[in-house]
């Protein structure tokens, strides 16, 4: 397989892309320092330990479902829900309580946004259809969240704006996506069957960091992506992909061959429970260095909630919560998470404890601002 292969050319594009993005996180930290409200990302913010901020009567330490296999230490983050041991459709009585009126936020509210729908009623189709631009605030920190929430918002609801490079299918069995999920045909232009990603590409780390024409096939979505010659999921074809039991499997398959790669493991095919993997130090090293990964753990959670794996979203967003927030190992990614991943879950009842919990853990409360500050004097205050 030609990309594979240790060529100078091959060794000349790698490095160039090193390059880029080693150029690209210099430009970010001297523009946050110099310009951005609050501090860089990247710093540890006043050195305080995140985990003092807890509440245990509203956070309570869960036993994880994974089995510990020593030296392995199991990451559990401290929220029940996050396991998901109950199904989606019993959230009736959570939605009822973030119902009432003390958690119907305002427009006047200072970090008020309207491309989240967290807080309040879902926007219809019709009002929806009606927002066309973004609320500017001299909060660059807010601003950078206001333009994620648009983009979030449309995944969301199943956008309703359509991107470009949609795919527009000529007939019903236009499904390229489907039919390489079912081992017929292959990913394009690299040619690698679905079988082959599974077996060929485990653990070839350099080989999944430094070829950028696979994951939109592994990972299909409604909106385009960087290589040209993937197509865009349809309505029809992912309503065939949910009744393809094989399409799913395989779909499982290169989830768990993606947490390989940032080291993490699954440890609950039923819940979705994630924990660290064994190499999870060399691993996480390389997470904080090379920032395009977090571009496709987003779409890795998006297709997750699109594809029959909704379930899995709430999980591994709460294991990048803790690791940034509480851990404080995965630093460079914390931005990424509280922007795109937290919003990427489907499931209202479900990100809103995750935001709880961000607030909660979060060093300087006064800078927060993926959440009202109606919703988060109420935190505060209980």
């Amino acid at each position: 397989m030609a990309w594979f292969s240790n060529s100078l050319l091959n060794v000349i594009f790698q490095r160039i892309w090193r390059g880029l993005f080693s150029t690209g996180r210099f430009i970010t930290r001297i523009f946050f320092r110099y310009f951005g409200s609050g501090p860089p990302a990247l710093q540890d913010e006043n050195g305080v330990n995140a985990s003092e901020n807890v509440t245990l009567e509203e956070v309570v330490v869960v036993h994880s479902p994974c089995e510990v296999q020593e030296p392995v230490r199991v990451v559990t983050v401290s929220m029940p829900e996050f396991a998901c041991q109950r199904p989606l459709a019993d959230e009736e009585e959570d939605e009822e309580k973030y119902d009432e009126e003390e958690y119907r936020v305002s427009a006047t509210d200072e970090l008020y946004c309207e491309y989240d729908s967290t807080w309040e009623t879902e926007l219809s189709q019709e009002v929806l259809s009606g927002i066309k631009t973004v609320q500017r605030s001299t909060n660059f920190k807010l601003n950078i969240f206001l333009n994620a929430a648009r983009d979030m918002q449309n995944y969301r609801h199943g956008y309703p704006f359509k991107t470009r490079g949609q795919h527009n299918p000529n007939s019903q069995e236009d499904m390229p996506n489907l039919n390489f999920y079912l081992g017929k045909t292959p990913s394009l232009p690299d040619g690698v069957y679905i079988g082959d990603f599974h077996t060929a590409w485990y653990g070839r780390y350099d080989s999944l960091e430094y070829v950028h024409t696979f994951i939109q096939w592994l990972f299909p979505l409604e909106e385009p992506g960087m290589n040209r010659e993937a197509r865009t999921l349809t309505k029809a074809e992912i309503e065939r992909f949910l009744e393809e039991p094989i399409a799913k499997e395989n779909l499982l398959k290169s989830y768990k061959l993606m947490l390989d790669f940032y080291g993490i493991e699954l440890c609950n095919e039923e819940t979705g429970q994630v924990r660290r993997a064994s190499n999870w130090r060399d691993r996480f090293e390389s997470l904080n260095r090379h920032t395009h990964n977090y571009l496709r753990i987003t779409r890795i959670l998006k297709c997750l909630g699109t594809l029959g794996y909704r379930h899995y979203q709430a999980p591994l967003v709460a294991f990048f919560l803790n690791e940034t927030l509480v851990e404080r190992e995965l630093q460079n990614v914390k931005d990424s998470v509280l922007n795109y991943f937290v919003f990427s879950v489907l499931s209202r009842s479900e990100r809103r404890k995750l935001i709880k919990f961000a607030y909660l853990n979060y060093d300087q409360k006064d800078k927060f601002v993926w959440c009202p500050q109606k919703i988060q004097a109420i935190w505060s205050t209980n």
